[in-house]
């Protein structure tokens, strides 16, 4: 029976243990290096783009264009008559549908009462494109030949 137990001992199967690998420790780590790299970088503000001059674009004359002059007070957008930032030549409208109804009605006005066929908006700085955007599509709607916008740099 030597034989029986050798052969008993051969075939008994022993039980194997799966190599596994935690990678708990190994995420931990990213994500420490993550949040060490995204506390220490400074992340540096955009710079304002120097535009390059244009060098084929058409005169503008203030004398057959409608002025509508975009400028900021405060939090609020206004737009006047002309070049003045007079009170009396604001166009008035509490809302920006208000104040768009409004310059449709000036520009319209304007239109009919000279000969003049296009319309030159001139905004300050610190006009936020969304601002001149509407006024520009309020200009628009009236019955006009060329609309221009222009950049005015107040000192």
């Amino acid at each position: 029976m030597p034989g029986l137990r050798t052969k008993s001992l051969l075939k008994r199967d022993r039980p194997r243990e799966e190599a596994e690998m935690d990678i708990t420790p190994m995420i931990d780590c990213t994500f420490l290096l993550l949040i060490f790299f995204l506390v220490t970088s400074t992340m540096k503000p955009v710079l304002p783009i120097e535009l390059p001059r244009a060098r084929h674009g058409e005169t503008v004359v203030e004398e057959e264009s409608i002025i509508l002059s975009v400028v900021k007070a405060g939090e609020t957008i206004h737009v006047y008559k002309g070049n003045s930032v007079d009170l009396a030549d604001r166009l008035e409208g509490g809302t920006p549908i208000e104040q768009e109804e409004a310059v449709v009605a000036y520009v319209e006005q304007e239109s009919a009462r000279s000969s003049k066929r296009n319309v030159l908006i001139k905004a300050s700085k610190g006009i936020k494109q969304r601002d001149v955007s509407r006024v520009q599509a309020a200009a628009g709607r009236a019955n006009i030949d060329q609309l221009f916008v222009a950049v005015l740099k107040v000192e």
